[in-house]
């Protein structure tokens, strides 16, 4: 027998031997936790508690597990669609955020996960969920005492799935990978394994756990000032990067803006990344009252520069050819600063793109404490997001190349008309020589946050200089206070749009689908197609009949077992129109002009597939889009938000590309669809056909696009029902496994996703 396996079993009989390695503890309610009373509610049968607005958990009570390593096994019977349970340890100085694990709850299922109980620990808190208000009953709820070995072996285990840089790794690769890297950075190769395990459970919320997420997960991404020496000994012809300090457009106050000043010119000098020259405009410094100071630092250090005149001529100075080579232009406000690593992160991809034309990474907020807030962590290259929103901000470098011919964006008061120079910058330039670093390299001063009046002015001015050369019909508009909306044109003649509707029987379900798109929608060019895949109800085939006498509305037979994919592919075939809609039978319009605002999206050139805004009854989002790779293979943006709620950082108000939309309510060109050979009948009958098509798009080189602005009521499946028994499992499994084998390398990295944001959430809280 192998060593391992009589240490297993040794272990698991020592747990048998000695009970109290397995703790049962009790549980007494705090904060708002409150039992259900009305147990005789229907909605409330199943559950013991309810916890409201507010914090809501239970302390430990009875023995506390063994300090070291456990096994935490912990059941959750809830009302929520998915769920996060969060365990705080207190040492003795209060239950304190850094002392906290994460665990996936999942509706009826046991979850499990090796934790590390700290050696005096006083106290143990459990939040059942985790930022939500809900009803729920705690099923399980174990502590097991673990040998080390186990563990470790556990954790390895789960690094092997769940973290991208060890996947299809073997599990003594990984522990040779963690020895080495925790050799490089002086770190113990079980403490790294232990942050990596951490970080696929983690839960941290943007809004109130970004500092646990800087303490526990960025400080083992950002590469430590070793590794950034020795990348920089292994560089070519290493990249020299000018910076050039803009205003940041508010009045000069002298005092206060000489210290403001000070701080982005220090955060500069200090990067550990040596290959730089820094430009300071004379008005610039006048205006900050920093001459003093200019002549102290610029005969300290000669890679910074005075100017003389303003921040245009520094801009020249900077992209002059007879000046210093430099290669990328950085512009920073005034009060701002920059992350250590921040050039050193945009030297090293310039070692892998050399061409790049932009590079641009994360930023966050420093508040009035000097405290670092509200991430930002961008999706790489969106251009529909940028026509709805400067989402790029300052954290980027222009090649110098691009800037020469763009010196008039620079305003005569010294400041940078930044999204006017990000628009311009993508005509004639490649999508593929824009690239995205996903680390904070760019830190805003609170005080140069300007007024969503201000911000959403200067877009509107860019994006419709931009869209008048693309679409001049084309009308752009405030999107409320959190960016612009397009509203493109649709030709005319309005193409004829073919909404396909497949469905069984349910009439309770077809009929206001169908009486709904025929009483709402407003554009005036479409039918319906009805696919009757078997109906034998009578009050469903009387409906049937009836609404044919509409002349929008068609119905078709389709007398063959239920496959989503045949069923639509046969629909098309017979559609009239050139755009096709695929549209679930329970789908209900709320906006009347929903289908014109996708039309107007779906006739534009590049774009291939669009999807909706689509909601629950009780009006929490269904679909803001699809995340690749979010739960395994695919989930939907921002599920079970609150229908009012902007999302992160305004993604469910505005309009952005993505990998892939829901085909519960999809648009695309007939040409588009049968390019791709429509949706794939064999190998995706029922689940993951609508991303394997948008990723057939994809290649194709069209954008796929999500608007909220076309908004519906998705009551989602009730039709087809759950994969509740064995023949529905297996081939749920084997569509699960097709696309994992056919998209592997796109399921593990979303584009339109950062690679800081969870895996295991649909709620964009932090990786």
């Amino acid at each position: 027998m192998k060593p391992d396996r009589r240490m297993a079993i040794r272990s698991r009989q020592f747990r048998l031997r000695y009970p109290r390695f397995r703790t049962r503890p009790g549980l007494m309610p705090m904060g708002q936790m409150r039992p259900v009373v009305d147990k005789d509610n229907p909605e409330s049968a199943d559950y013991d508690w309810r916890v409201g607005e507010g914090e809501g958990n239970f302390i430990l009570l009875g023995d506390r597990p063994t300090a070291g390593w456990n096994m935490i096994e912990l059941g959750i019977t809830h009302d929520q669609r998915s769920a996060a349970a969060c365990i705080t340890f207190d040492l003795g100085r209060g239950f304190e955020r850094r002392h906290s694990i994460f665990l996936v709850i999942r509706r009826g299922k046991v979850s499990k996960r090796v934790c590390f109980v700290p050696y005096g620990t006083k106290r143990i808190r459990l939040e059942p969920l985790v930022g939500q208000q809900g009803q729920f009953r705690i099923d399980h709820f174990n502590f097991v005492w673990l040998t080390p070995r186990f563990a470790y072996g556990r954790m390895i285990n789960r690094l092997a799935y769940a973290d991208k840089r060890f996947q299809e790794v073997d599990e003594k690769a990984i522990v040779r990978s963690l020895k080495q890297e925790g050799k490089e950075e002086g770190i113990s190769w079980k403490k790294l394994m232990g942050a990596y395990y951490e970080a696929t459970f983690i839960h941290c919320a943007p809004e109130t756990s970004y500092e646990y997420w800087q303490e526990h997960i960025e400080i083992l991404r950002e590469p430590s000032a070793n590794k950034v020496a020795r990348q920089q000994a292994q560089f070519q012809n290493p990249i020299e990067l000018a910076v050039v300090l803009i205003s940041n457009g508010k009045e000069a106050q002298a005092a206060g803006d000489h210290h403001q000043l000070l701080e982005s010119v220090r955060s500069i000098t200090e990067q550990r990344y040596p290959h730089w020259h820094l430009y300071l405009a004379e008005s610039l410094l006048e205006a900050h009252d920093g001459q003093t100071w200019a002549d102290r630092v610029v005969a300290r250090d000669g890679r910074i520069r005075r100017v003389t005149g303003g921040v245009g001529e520094a801009v020249k100075m900077a992209c002059d050819p007879n000046g210093e080579s430099c290669h990328y232009v950085m512009f920073v406000r005034v009060g701002d600063r920059l992350g250590l690593n921040s050039l050193f992160h945009i030297a090293n991809h310039c070692q892998i793109t050399p061409d790049a034309a932009l590079i641009y990474g994360d930023e966050d907020i420093i508040d009035a404490s000097g405290q670092r807030t509200a991430p930002n962590f961008k999706p790489h290259w969106n251009l529909d997001f940028l026509l709805a929103t400067n989402y790029i901000g300052h954290a980027a470098a222009f090649a110098k190349d691009q800037l020469e011919s763009r010196l008039q964006v620079f305003s005569r008061e010294g400041g940078l008309e930044l999204h006017r120079l990000l628009l311009e910058l993508i005509v004639g330039v490649d999508e593929t020589r824009i690239h995205h670093v996903p680390f904070v390299i760019y830190h805003n001063a609170e005080a140069n946050r300007v007024s969503p009046e201000r911000r959403i002015d200067e877009s509107r001015e860019a994006i419709s200089a931009y869209v008048e050369s693309v679409d001049p019909q084309a009308m752009v508009s405030p999107a409320g206070d959190k960016g612009c909306r397009i509203a493109w044109s649709v030709p005319e003649p309005a193409p004829l749009v073919s909404l396909l509707v497949p469905t069984r029987d349910r009439v309770e379900i077809l009929k206001p689908c169908v009486d709904t798109l025929l009483a709402l929608t407003s554009y005036p060019h479409y039918e319906v197609i009805i696919l009757d895949n078997g109906s034998t109800c009578v009050e469903t085939l009387a409906y049937m009949e009836a609404i044919e006498n509409d002349p929008r509305v068609r119905v078709l037979r389709y007398d063959k077992p239920f496959n989503y994919s045949a069923i639509n592919n046969f629909g098309v075939r017979h559609a009239k129109g050139s755009i096709i809609g695929l549209v679930n039978n329970d789908i209900e319009p709320i906006n009347p002009d929903w289908l014109t605002e996708m039309v107007g999206h779906v006739c534009r050139p590049d774009i291939g597939c669009v999807g909706a805004k689509l909601y629950y009854p009780n009006d929490s989002v269904q679909h803001g889009g699809v995340i690749l790779g979010l739960g395994g293979i695919a989930g939907h943006a921002h599920r079970f938000f609150p229908r009012a709620h902007p999302g992160y950082q305004n993604r469910l108000s505005l309009v952005q590309n993505l990998s892939a939309v829901t085909a519960a309510c999809l648009l695309v060109r007939r040409e588009v669809y049968d390019e791709v050979d429509g949706l794939n009948e064999r190998d995706l009958t029922v689940a993951y056909n609508d991303v394997d098509f948008c990723l057939k798009v994809r290649e194709k080189g069209y954008r796929n696009l999500w608007t909220p602005f076309a908004e519906l009521y998705h009551h989602e499946s009730i039709s087809r029902g759950a994969d509740d028994n064995p023949v529905k499992q297996a081939r749920a499994k084997r569509e699960v496994d097709y696309m994992r084998r056919h998209w592997r390398e796109a399921l593990q990295q979303d584009p339109a996703y950062n690679p800081n944001l969870t895996m295991s959430y649909e709620d964009f809280s932090l990786r």
